[in-house]
């Protein structure tokens, strides 16, 4: 059974950091690709960033390049996003999702950020 399993969010200040973790079991994780993902109130959920298997480059969405980043330890099956310099325009729920070869949800984890 795939299990997803998010921790780490939270709510911060403007200008603070976070870092979400996304623990994983039921499938082979290396050979997986992840991401994160996020939903605002009223939006629809967009792509933060993705991590190929196999030590590929990861890609971000524009609203986070250069503020967040995005990791893997395949020895531990697990992903994190590293989210700094965080702003009120970040609060959503944020979810991991295993991308190739088949697509998987967690629960998601709530972000809020205040000015």
């Amino acid at each position: 059974q795939v299990q997803l399993v998010e921790s780490g969010g939270g709510s911060v200040q403007a200008g603070e950091s976070l870092r979400l973790s996304c623990k994983t079991s039921g499938f082979t994780f290396s050979i997986y690709h992840m991401a994160w993902y996020r939903q605002a109130p009223g939006k629809e959920r967009e792509l933060v960033a993705k991590i190929p298997s196999y030590g590929h480059a990861p890609t971000y969405g524009d609203s986070v390049k250069g503020r967040f980043i995005i990791s893997r330890d395949d020895a531990k099956d697990t992903v994190w996003l590293r989210m700094n310099d965080l702003q009120p325009e970040d609060t959503a729920v944020y979810y991991c999702k295993t991308e190739w070869p088949s697509m998987h949800w967690g629960q998601g984890t709530q972000v809020t950020v205040s000015s």
